[in-house]
C-alpha cells in the first residue's frame, strides 16, 4: 500500500508542477528566462521553478531520502558525491530543455527513487501529451496505469537512435557509417524522457547514450528493464547509479541488446577508450 500510494502521489506532484511551472512558459519564454549555465548548456526559469517545487514535494513524501536535482548539482557539483549510497531522489525537472526553449516537443519531467545505486521506482511524464510512464523494480512497467511489455520488431531492420553528439566529428561519422550497415538510424529526440518510452512502444529498438548523468537515465533504465528490455553500461555491466560504468546501451529485448552490443561496442565501431570519450 505504501508503494502504491507513493506511486500515485509522485505522479500527481509531477503533473501539478508541470501545470504550474512548465506549461505556462511553453512558447512564451522571455529573454531573461533562458541563461547558459555552462558552455552549450542552457537552463530556463521553468527548469528552476519546477525543480524547486518537486524538491519541496518529494521532501514531504519521503523525508528520509536525499534529493539530487539536475539544477542543484549544476550549482553545487558536490551534491553528486555519494549518489550511489542510501535512499536518493533523482530529479530532472525539465528533460529536453533545448527543445522546450526552441518551442517544440518533446520534453518531460523525470523522477527516480534509488536505493544504494539501484533504481526502485521511476516516473517519466510527457508534459505535452500527459503520458505517464512508471516502473517499479520487480513489479513491471506501466503507461498511464496500464501494464506494458516492450515490442520487438517482426521483420524490419532494427531502428537505432545514437546519442553521439559529444564525439568529435570524425569519430562520430565513423560510428554512424558502421551502424548504418546494420540498423536504420533515426535522429535522437534530445530528450531521454522520450528516448526510453520509444524503446518500449516499438518506435525504436536500440538507443546509445554517451553520457550517463543519473537524473537522465535512472527512471528510463528501470522502465525498459521492467518492460522486458535490457539497459547496461558500455562495459556490459548492469545499469547502476553512482557506479564505475560509463555510457549506456539500451534495447527493447535481450536479443537486440546482444546484436547492438556486437555492432556498437565491438572494435569496428571505434568506441574504444570509453572513459576518454565520455569525459
Amino acid at each position: 500500500m505504501i508503494a502504491m500510494s507513493l506511486r500515485r502521489e509522485v505522479g500527481l506532484l509531477m503533473e501539478a508542477v508541470a501545470q504550474r511551472a512548465i506549461i505556462p512558459r511553453f512558447q512564451r519564454l522571455a529573454g531573461g528566462d533562458v541563461t547558459e549555465k555552462s558552455p552549450g548548456e542552457i537552463v530556463t526559469s521553468a527548469d528552476l521553478e519546477a525543480e524547486r517545487l518537486l524538491a519541496e514535494g518529494l521532501a514531504h513524501l519521503c523525508p528520509g531520502a536525499r534529493i539530487v536535482g539536475e539544477e542543484a548539482v549544476s550549482a553545487d557539483p558536490g551534491l553528486l558525491s555519494g549518489v550511489g549510497r542510501g535512499l536518493v531522489w533523482l530529479v530532472d525537472p525539465l528533460d529536453g530543455t533545448a527543445n522546450f526553449a526552441d518551442g517544440r516537443a518533446p520534453f518531460g519531467v523525470m523522477v527516480a527513487l534509488v536505493e544504494n545505486g539501484a533504481p526502485q521506482m521511476g516516473w517519466m511524464l510527457d508534459v505535452v501529451t500527459g503520458r505517464m510512464c512508471f516502473a517499479e523494480a520487480g513489479r513491471g512497467a506501466f503507461i498511464d496505469d496500464e501494464p506494458i511489455k516492450a515490442r520487438a520488431p517482426l521483420s524490419r531492420r532494427p531502428v537505432a537512435a545514437l546519442g553521439t553528439q559529444f564525439l568529435d566529428a570524425h569519430r562520430r561519422e565513423h560510428v554512424h557509417a558502421h551502424a548504418s550497415r546494420h540498423f536504420e538510424r533515426v535522429p535522437i529526440p534530445r530528450c531521454a524522457a522520450e528516448s526510453y518510452p520509444r524503446l518500449v512502444l516499438g518506435e525504436n529498438d536500440l538507443a546509445l547514450f554517451q553520457r550517463s548523468l543519473p537524473w537522465d537515465h535512472a527512471a528510463g533504465a528501470l522502465f525498459v528493464n521492467e518492460a522486458g528490455g535490457r539497459v547496461t553500461h558500455w562495459d556490459r555491466s548492469p545499469y547502476r547509479v553512482g557506479g564505475s560504468g560509463t555510457g549506456i546501451l539500451a534495447a527493447s529485448s535481450h536479443h537486440l541488446w546482444e546484436f547492438g552490443a556486437e555492432v556498437l561496442l565491438g572494435v569496428e565501431a571505434g568506441l574504444a577508450n570509453m572513459e576518454e570519450l565520455i569525459r
